[in-house]
């Protein structure tokens, strides 16, 4: 399943971000954090994990997804590993093909997060670069995304995906994956298509006695799959 979900920051974060995201001093090269195969395709910047801001910017992604009932109903998170942030530009414009490692060590939280889901959140508006397009290559086909500044976009961490060039202006984005409680990406969109026609019954018929049903169904499900 992708998912796109708007407006996870909001205008203001998003400035604050970009702000503090400004100092040339602490974009390094971005393969130094890939393995041996992304080492071959991988033409980025990363903002160092120990900048000084790193946390604080770090914290304030980690909250504004956490308040999003969207992204909860999606990803039913486990584990969320520290977000990181990206940088394209003519100079350094790409990460060519590749699939993410299945489990990944945090440099921050020292813990192991298996990468059931990724999740990209844009820190600049479309019409800023050239190019960027996140391309996600999956069963449901080619998905080509490229969203407003504030805007994110969750897919399986099992997709073969890659950032085309970018050939004008700045591509900045916050990336950061993320361990369910359901493993199964099918069980998953089950859930989440069951959670999301719930609201629906409810907003046009109130509260029923085949809407609470439903939602038992719901939670048992999520009890007989979810791993705590």
């Amino acid at each position: 399943m992708l998912l796109q979900l708007p407006q996870i920051l909001s205008q203001e974060d998003v400035r604050t971000l970009r702000e503090h995201l400004a100092d040339e001093a602490w974009w390094i090269d971005g393969r130094t954090s890939a393995g041996v195969q992304a080492m071959e395709v991988k033409r980025n910047e990363q903002l160092k994990q120990d900048h000084p801001m790193a946390h604080r910017l770090q914290a304030q992604v980690l909250a504004a997804v956490q308040r999003s009932p969207l992204f909860f109903s999606a990803a039913l998170p486990r584990r969320v590993y520290n977000p990181l942030f990206n940088r394209y530009r003519p100079e350094h414009p790409t990460y060519g093909a590749h699939i993410d490692g299945a489990i990944l060590h945090s440099q921050r939280t020292q813990e192991w997060v298996r990468t059931d889901l990724s999740c990209t959140l844009f820190l600049s508006d479309p019409e800023e670069y050239d190019g960027g397009e996140l391309v996600v290559h999956d069963t449901y086909g080619v998905q080509r995304v490229k969203l407003a500044a504030g805007d994110a976009v969750l897919y399986p961490g099992t997709s073969l995906h890659e950032v085309t060039p970018v050939t004008r202006g700045v591509r900045l984005a916050s990336f950061f994956w993320i361990e369910s409680m359901v493993r199964s990406d099918e069980q998953r969109r089950l859930l989440f298509d069951l959670d999301m026609n719930l609201l629906k019954l409810r907003e046009r018929h109130g509260e029923t006695a085949e809407t609470t049903a439903l939602t038992g169904v719901y939670h048992n499900l999520l009890r007989q799959w979810a791993s705590t």
